[in-house]
């Protein structure tokens, strides 16, 4: 008692410890989530020009962009592709609202009309569009609250169909602005004297080229600090996002040996009959084997991951690992277990027939509608369709010749050939037709259901008979047991556990496991032969991983990886390393052309190749426009030296793609004038203006304000 009395005392101390406790808790928690202080949100993807994207919005565009799609896009690849459209309107919305571009309400009227003139719904008794009528509808909608009005051949609602007024709305300040800008793009008298005497003005040249070749890379050193310096002087190309390099290895669930080893036994046993107590009978029944199986389909489909084909099979549709073996069989034997894909198969031969390689039928179609390839005159049922294909078997069948009735197929291009096709067994036709030409005999006609409607078949002609097999297959999947799946986990795990402790790489050798390495952007989901492993990429870019960390994942339909995070670099220019692969060569090849430089003193073509072991080539009618130099390849710097050059003048050593040149003009080859550059202007301006739209939106993209916040959001 005299404790509870002291606890009441001190009440007020305790709930200020609590609270303190509280207080911290909560201040921890913001500290580790920084956006919480800096004012940033996880509920915002990104922020352009002021405008944020919200993340639930956003995410249910994305469902929905993948619902259409189909399941083709992966949940990535879906939400970079509404990022760019979300970037793209409020970049284009932000200039049109700069610009005070709208869409007025006489405006959007003209543009419904456009857009819904051609609908009975909002036309006159005289077939003319009548905008009391678009009033009224769009009136009636609002009425309806979120119910649906037919309109053709869809179901709005208010709400879409401001939806839909908003996009015409978007879509035609979109095309006045680009309309606008287009208007302001021309091309001058000049430019388009300039454009001819590019591709009509040519020069003859005489040339040396001294390659970079003739100077061997080892006798060129390159510094560290002249790479990154060669970085700073082109930081466009060395520009690069954060990234973080990964190594991993792989532990693969796959079947062992003793796995394999076991499905081909259990195979092999399901041969014999054999017994088994029965729980509910309390009886030991006799359960039949593949031997004895008198339904062979029933025996086959309860005991196999692939059902039964009950047809006959020419070689070459049989399995290529065993088509020869099982073609030479007879009745009741049996090849196998054998290994196909992914499948041990037990095969047994049901039945051997002669079957033909080629038929001729002819047919007439009765189609349905909802039938494959059915077009809008089809009118028939399923059952009128019968009806009337039974009707026309029956007409044939009392007497009536097949080519009387052709008028009544919808098949036009084989009614041209009298209803006539002919075709191989490995055509693409429909299942139940091929069938039926292929397994009856000549002669046979009868009423056969396609996915393209009711047909009436007549076997006219088969060709080229050759030996085809019935084959019962029962097929067991290749897949690692539970205690092979087991076994992974444990390597798996006790790399992980030495990992913590050792060398990685160590450790990966003693093993005999290949390190993977890969480097990874924030917004990055893929690694090559894993598909898409988007958790892999948020641990490395997240806060609390660091360079050493390591983790393992679960990678489904494989197995496990451990990936362990070699080095987070921040974004900027890329490490000296990785920008070697391209700038060392350049590097070098800067100083190679100063070394042949100083080598070349002569002032002729004829000294020059003298002095530097090489050739004196020539180049004829080279172009401005064409920067390919006969015998020498693509050399804009010397083409365009050329051209600065009079008629018998040598230029200086000129640094160029493969070499130091120094060239000679022979000849200047002028073009004559053009009286009008009218065609040539014409031209310019319309290239010039298709190219508006990308090189417009490319450039408000460059200059907007965009705050991306995918990686830490969405992804």
């Amino acid at each position: 008692m005299a404790v509870l009395n002291k606890i009441r005392q001190r009440s007020l101390v305790l709930i200020l410890v609590i609270a303190l406790a509280l207080f911290s808790f909560v201040i921890g928690d913001l500290f580790k989530n920084s956006d919480a202080l800096t004012g940033g949100s996880q509920d915002v993807v990104a922020t352009i020009n002021g405008t944020d994207i919200n993340r639930n919005e956003f995410q249910q565009k994305v469902k929905s962009y993948q619902d259409r799609s189909g399941g083709r896009q992966t949940s990535t690849q879906s939400m970079n592709a509404i990022y760019n459209q979300e970037v793209r309107r409020i970049v284009l919305q932000s200039e049109f609202e700069e610009l005070g571009l709208s869409v007025e309400k006489d405006e959007m009227r003209d543009l419904l009309k456009t857009s819904f003139s051609s609908y009975p719904e909002f036309q006159d008794v005289n077939g003319n569009f009548d905008v009391n009528r678009l009033n009224a509808f769009i009136a009636n909608l609002r009425d309806l609250n979120g119910d649906t009005a037919p309109l053709g051949n869809f179901l709005v609602n208010y709400e879409s169909w401001t939806s839909n007024e908003q996009t015409i709305a978007a879509n035609a300040i979109q095309q006045t602005y680009y309309n606008m800008v287009k208007a302001g793009i021309g091309t001058t008298v000049s430019e388009a004297e300039e454009d001819y005497f590019g591709d009509s003005k040519t020069v003859d040249i005489s040339y040396v080229q001294v390659p970079y070749t003739t100077i061997a890379d080892s006798s060129v050193a390159v510094s560290k600090s002249e790479i990154t310096a060669y970085m700073k002087k082109h930081e466009d190309t060395y520009k690069t996002d954060a990234t973080t390099e990964v190594v991993y290895v792989e532990f693969k669930e796959g079947a062992s040996k003793a796995d394999e080893d076991k499905i081909k036994a259990d195979l092999l046993a399901l041969k014999s009959d054999r017994t088994e107590y029965n729980e509910n009978s309390k009886n030991t029944e006799k359960i039949q084997g593949f031997d004895s199986a008198t339904d062979v389909e029933e025996f086959v489909n309860s005991n196999s991951a692939i059902k039964y084909n009950d047809a006959f099979l020419r070689a070459a549709q049989l399995p290529a690992v065993a088509k020869d073996t099982l073609m030479k069989l007879g009745v009741g034997s049996y090849y196998g277990p054998y290994k196909d894909g992914e499948f041990y198969k037990l095969s047994k031969i049901v039945a051997t027939q002669q079957l033909p390689d080629s038929v001729k039928v002819r047919h007439i179609l009765v189609p349905f509608v909802g039938g494959q390839r059915a077009d809008a005159s089809v009118t028939k049922t399923p059952e009128e369709a019968k009806k009337t294909a039974d009707s026309i078997f029956a007409k044939i069948k009392s007497g009536t010749k097949f080519m009387d009735l052709l008028e009544l197929s919808s098949d036009k291009v084989s009614n041209e050939q009298d209803g006539e096709i002919e075709f191989d067994y490995l055509a693409g036709m429909a299942p139940e037709f091929k069938a039926f030409a292929f397994d009856k005999k000549e002669g046979d006609i009868d009423v056969v259901q396609t996915s393209f409607g009711y047909h009436i078949i007549e076997v006219l002609e088969q060709k080229s008979f050759n030996s085809a097999v019935k084959v019962a297959t029962i097929a067991s999947k290749i897949e690692p047991s539970d205690q092979t799946l087991q076994d992974v986990f444990n390597v798996m795990s006790k790399f992980e556990i030495a990992a913590k402790d050792g060398d990685f790489n160590a450790l990966a050798q003693e093993r005999d496991l290949t390190v993977k390495p890969i480097t990874f952007a924030a917004l990055d989901e893929n690694i090559p032969g894993l598909g898409s492993q988007r958790e892999v990429v948020r641990w490395a870019f997240d806060g609390d991983t660091e360079a050493g960390d390591f983790k393992n994942f679960a990678i489904s339909n494989f197995g496990f990886i451990v990936a362990k995070v070699v080095e987070k670099r921040e974004k900027g220019l890329m490490s000296t390393e990785d920008a070697s692969i391209t700038a060392l060569p350049e590097i070098r090849k800067e100083k190679k052309a100063k070394m042949i430089r100083e080598k070349i003193t002569a002032t002729t073509l004829a000294d020059v190749a003298k002095n530097q072991g090489q050739s004196v080539r020539t180049a004829a009618a080279v172009t401005i426009k064409n920067t390919t130099l006969s015998g020498a390849g693509v050399e804009p710097k010397v083409v365009g030296a050329a051209f600065g050059l009079a008629e018998g003048a040598t230029s200086k050593p000129i640094d160029g793609e493969k070499g130091v040149y120094v060239v000679q003009v022979t000849k200047v080859n002028d073009a004559t004038k053009l009286e009008n550059y009218g065609a040539i202007v014409n031209r310019l301006n319309a290239e010039r203006r298709n190219t508006v739209q990308t090189k417009v939106f490319t450039a408000l993209e460059k200059a907007a304000d965009i705050d991306d916040n995918r990686a830490k959001t969405v992804y």
